[in-house]
């Protein structure tokens, strides 16, 4: 019970991380570090009582520098992509960083999962409050805007995450959680007969550069239906042109209900442990990604190679490239006022 503080490693400039461990009555854990405020993993019991590690990730800070993915990554300031690095605020054009097919990707080279946050322990609430001031022109967005990131682990196994900030500009926020889940365990390879159903009737399809095209379409009759429990992989090699542009599902879904409060938006099973994953969230949406970029290269804990589809994203967040389209829910943030947002993934069995 309770939560411990160890070292995590040296970052290149030689400051130090910390990795902390929030544990509950019921043997789950979960483990976060204040570089990037990552998740490193969760530890939850199967249905023989058996405990894994679900989450994919690396042994210490130095790998979480040298390799892709982001995988745990607390993302900010915007998650997701924007279409040509460009968003317009109040009739100002703010150049953002290039970095993927001439879009912003993830908020660019220096995102917030490249940092050391400040981290307070909330012994009372069994959570760690990652904070930072991202200032103004940081990966190029307008605004001193002062954020955190809350974890909290309850004794009914919800991992809960709490983001907070406000900016003394208009800006853009929309963050969100990178976690990689397997929930056969971090070293059980491929996700595809894990059993997800998801609250949303409708998709944003992409273009050649995984930008969305604007079109809102139906999920009846496609591959992107999960508004009944299906396996992940079930339908992830048929004849569509937008899991061949992605290898895989890497989509946002327009959740029911838009932006509202915390509600139960998807469940996910796993067969054979008899694991479950419920997600909660005040968002609009969710990226569904499939891990299809994970490169056979990456070790991560325990010596595990990690490759394509080993692992699962569920990204809550406003959707990708909302700035260029009025349509979509806003992520402008208006100077002084609050940004909130809570997503909650509570972990149980299924015998």
């Amino acid at each position: 019970m309770g939560i411990n503080k160890n070292d995590f490693g040296m970052t290149r400039d030689g400051k130090e991380a910390f990795i902390y461990t929030l544990a509950n009555k019921n043997g789950m854990s979960a483990e976060v570090t204040d570089y990037g405020a990552t998740l490193v993993a969760v530890s939850t019991p199967d249905k023989n009582g058996r405990l894994d590690d679900v989450l994919l990730g690396y042994e210490d800070v130095t790998d979480y520098i040298e390799n892709g993915g982001y995988l745990g990554a607390t993302v900010g300031r915007n998650c997701n992509r924007v279409k040509g690095a460009q968003v317009s605020i109040n009739g100002q054009v703010f150049e953002l960083d290039k970095n993927e097919n001439g879009n912003d990707l993830h908020s660019g080279f220096h995102g917030y999962d490249s940092f050391i946050w400040d981290a307070q322990i909330i012994q009372e609430e069994n959570a760690v409050m990652f904070s930072r001031m991202s200032l103004d022109g940081e990966q190029g967005f307008p605004g001193n805007f002062k954020v955190s990131v809350k974890y909290t682990l309850t004794e009914e196994n919800e991992l809960k995450i709490q983001y907070s900030g406000k900016c003394d500009q208009d800006t853009i926020a929309n963050m969100t959680n990178h976690s990689y889940f397997n929930l056969a365990g971090q070293d059980a390879g491929e996700i595809t007969g894990h059993i997800l159903q998801l609250e949303a009737d409708a998709y944003l399809p992409v273009d050649e550069e995984s930008i969305p095209t604007g079109e809102i379409r139906e999920v009846a009759g496609t591959p992107f239906d999960f508004r009944e429990p299906k396996a992940i992989g079930r339908d992830m090699g048929a004849d569509d042109e937008q899991l061949r542009l992605a290898h895989g599902y890497d989509h946002n879904f327009l959740l029911r209900g838009g932006c509202m409060e915390v509600r139960k938006i998807a469940e996910v099973m796993e067969p054979e442990s008899g694991r479950t994953m419920e997600v909660y969230t005040d968002c609009p949406g969710i990226q569904l990604y499939t891990g299809n970029f994970l490169e056979n290269t990456q070790i991560g804990k325990e010596g595990v190679v990690y490759g394509p589809h080993h692992g699962f994203c569920m990204e809550t967040q406003f959707y990708p490239d909302t700035p260029h389209h009025d349509e979509f829910p806003s992520s402008i943030l208006k100077a002084g006022e609050e940004y909130s947002s809570t997503t909650i993934y509570k972990f149980g069995i299924r015998v």
